[in-house]
């Protein structure tokens, strides 16, 4: 009596690693419309335009909030009136800090109103953010003290102390805090939150349905199976012979 064979090498239908079937394709899903890409890059331009405007808010912010450099003049030079003081790092702190905080609710703000992402999304966050930057830097050094130092010095008079005009040293880290910090946020709550793209379907060429088990063809030749002997003592046709 021989045990049944199984064809070598017969996929399993559950098995997770199994490939794609020969011949078979990608079906490709939907894929959005001329009138949505439109619309994504109208949200796009509206969302970098309302970004730059923030970037008022930013430089008013900075304006009021970073901390003052005082120079003292004696009617021959400017100097520091504290030479060991931070205030022209904490000037250029407070402008990153208050850019990443932008930012934050930036990309925020946008995913609430979206719940999607989008490369013009992205494209607008950035530029938004960089624009803004750049408009909140302009508004702090324009509103801020002047610039022409020597000319403030003499109208204030000798030994009177007054304000060094407002700068930003660090201005790379300054125009990417705000960027960077809203594509941040923004990639990282669509990634949690955001919907998921459905699995590719398996479509196979017409005419060529695909089957779970192949044919015993197509697993190699059959093995012929030993005829039994005739019936002996007793036993019934096609059985092996029963022992005394």
């Amino acid at each position: 009596m021989t045990a049944p064979l199984t064809p070598p090498h017969q996929p399993q239908p559950n098995d997770p690693w199994q490939g794609p079937p020969a011949g078979s394709h990608a079906v490709p899903g939907d894929q959005p419309g001329a009138d949505e890409r439109r619309v994504e890059l109208r949200q796009g331009a509206a969302i970098a335009a309302l970004l730059t405007v923030a970037g008022v808010g930013l430089g008013l912010l900075w304006l009021w909030l970073a901390p003052r450099v005082p120079l003292v003049s004696d009617d021959t030079a400017v100097f520091l009136k504290n030479s060991e003081g931070e205030e022209a790092i904490g000037a250029d702190g407070t402008f990153v800090l208050l850019a990443l905080a932008f930012g934050l609710v930036s990309g925020l703000a946008v995913f609430l109103y979206r719940r999607r992402g989008g490369i013009p999304l992205v494209v607008g966050l950035a530029l938004g953010g960089l624009l803004g930057s750049l408009l909140a830097w302009g508004i702090g050094t324009w509103f801020g003290p002047t610039s022409d130092v020597v000319a403030h010095a003499k109208e204030v008079g000798k030994g009177v102390t007054f304000d060094a005009p407002l700068e930003l040293h660090a201005v790379g880290a300054g125009m990417l805090a705000w960027p960077v910090a809203a594509m941040i946020v923004h990639l990282g709550l669509t990634a949690l939150f955001g919907p998921r793209d459905p699995e590719p379907e398996w479509g196979m060429p017409y005419g060529e349905p695909y089957a779970s088990h192949p044919s015993p063809s197509a697993a190699g030749p059959e093995r012929q199976q030993e005829p039994r002997p005739a019936a002996e003592n007793g036993g019934a046709p096609g059985e092996w012979p029963k022992r005394p």
